[in-house]
């Protein structure tokens, strides 16, 4: 892929007559085109720099001088801002001391993203929707932190002050620059991530990640499989497939349901409020392909490079979801709030959980969202989503535990149940997101003038009622939620640390 001239804002311009012949934005053009070679780039990786073909060093120096590479050519100059953001804070764990380096690495990494927000949104650029620098370094933030608060727990901290999980992310040695820089920066993650912890990815540069995912699995019926390295092939080809149909729908669909369309004047003048629900439904559906295409395509890179194997099904068929970021059928039939979430952005969602609301000492809620809104950026768009997000998900927590129980006593009732939880769920979450979409707050305050802040009286409502009701009986069990309780811990028990991570004790989450 050669080097056109460099545009400090765009990056490279040898993809210029491509931008002008389909009519997108060169910084776009770039971004697919650099995620395409990365997948190319992956699979020769695993074939050529298999760990059994060369060295800890060279599939470090490789992953790291290819990551940078494709910076440059997406961002231009801009680039360098990585470069100094993991430089700076590996000189602050190296000076700091295991002690006390945690809070200042997050102190530094956050607020240097913060500043590079805040200068290119109010200074250079307000409102751009296309891809722009600040993007990886919010991944790059990711691992920074989390990063720094591993090796605070590995170094700082005895074992028995830390959770199962803390203890086997825990790092117990200072990484070398090289293994810092390529963690950071690798090419397969440098564009859109996603964020993974460090000794998963160590693992997977030593090639020990196949052998310490045989020693977690249990079943007899998965032996057969120990012999080998199970191919990403077909894993990658599905991811693949998934990204064609989403891209192809963002393409086609979601220019006939623009989000600005719902504070259109004419609109809400002339159409039903019904009907004005249906399209806020339709307009958020069609905007979510395209997170699907860049997380999913991200997922199918690391994959192809042997990166994201998580051990095996009860039936034997490996599974390559350790680094995912979305759970697409899920997040389409949720039916609760909490359910969408948990599907969505899946490894920003445990970062949050692993940096903040599992350390913070006074309402974690509250922190995990005020942290998820300033790590997305300064758009103030993302405030009101956040502070929505909180009490619809403290209303939707307040429903589930003192309506559900009573839809238990037969099928039908669930059903019923889930089909109105799941209507709302998707309604709520078209509704919260608004804002996140139109960025700023005159149009979003429209909107939600427009729908008279329905949503937000019927939470303060269902919240104060539910709060007023006798404690004996709102906290009552019956023996069909207690039965269901006990399935629902059987089936998280089940599941593999990284499930486990993402569904137990999430009281919070925030995109």
């Amino acid at each position: 892929m050669a080097t056109a001239k460099i545009n400090p804002c765009t990056g490279s311009t040898l993809l210029q007559p491509i931008s002008d012949l389909i009519n997108l934005p060169i910084d776009q053009v770039n971004f697919v085109v650099c995620q395409l070679f990365a997948l190319l780039t992956a699979v020769w990786f695993r074939l050529y720099l298999h760990p059994s073909k060369t060295s800890t060093f060279v599939r470090h120096f490789v992953a790291t001088l290819l990551g940078f590479y494709f910076a440059l050519f997406c961002f231009g100059w801009y680039a360098l801002h990585f470069v100094f953001q993991s430089g700076i804070t590996y000189s602050i764990m190296i000076l700091a001391g295991a002690e006390h380096m945690h809070k200042y690495c997050f102190v530094v990494a956050l607020g240097y993203l913060s500043l590079c927000q805040v200068t290119r949104v109010y200074i250079f650029d307000y409102g751009m929707y296309s891809a722009d620098f600040t993007g990886p370094m919010m991944i790059i933030t990711q691992k920074i932190t989390s990063l720094a608060f591993e090796i605070h727990d590995g170094l700082a901290r005895k074992d028995e002050q830390l959770t199962p999980s803390q203890r086997r992310l825990a790092v117990r040695r200072m990484p070398s620059l090289l293994e810092y820089f390529s963690y950071n920066c690798n090419f397969m993650g440098i564009l859109v991530g996603p964020t993974s912890s460090y000794k998963d990815y160590i693992a997977f540069i030593e090639g020990t990640a196949y052998h310490s995912k045989y020693s977690e699995t249990n079943g007899k019926e998965n032996g057969k499989y120990k012999q080998s390295e199970p191919s990403p092939k077909m894993e990658v080809i599905h991811k693949l497939a998934v990204c064609a149909i989403s891209l192809l729908v963002y393409l086609t669909v979601s220019k006939s349901f623009s989000v600005e369309r719902n504070v259109d004047d004419a609109f809400i003048a002339s159409t039903p409020f019904y009907t004005r629900v249906i399209y806020l439904y339709l307009s958020m559906l069609t905007t979510r392909p395209k997170y699907y295409f860049a997380w999913t395509l991200a997922d199918a890179i690391n994959n192809a490079a042997g990166f994201g194997f998580n051990g095996y099904n009860k039936d034997g068929t490996p599974r390559w979801d350790l680094v995912s970021n979305i759970r697409i059928a899920n997040i389409e039939f949720a039916t609760s709030f909490k359910t969408f979430l948990d599907n969505w952005n899946i490894q920003t969602a445990l970062w949050l959980k692993r940096v903040c609301y599992e350390r913070c000492p006074y309402n974690p809620t509250a922190a995990t969202f005020l942290l998820s809104a300033i790590w997305h950026g300064v758009y103030p768009g993302y405030y009101l989503t956040f502070l929505t997000g909180i009490v619809m998900t403290k209303t939707a927590r307040a429903i589930r535990h003192n309506v559900r129980q009573y839809f238990l006593g037969s099928s039908t009732h669930k059903l019923i149940y889930d089909v109105i939880t799941g209507a709302g769920t998707q309604i709520a979450i078209s509704y919260t997101v608004v804002p996140f979409v139109l960025l700023s707050v005159p149009p979003s305050l429209k909107f939600y003038k427009s729908c008279y802040f329905c949503l937000h009286i019927i939470c303060f409502l269902v919240i104060t009622m539910l709060s007023l009701k006798p404690r004996q009986i709102r906290d009552k069990p019956t023996e069909n939620s207690l039965h269901q309780e006990h399935l629902q811990g059987g089936l998280v028990g089940n599941n593999s640390h990284s499930a486990t991570d993402n569904n137990s004790n999430q009281k919070r989450k925030a995109t």
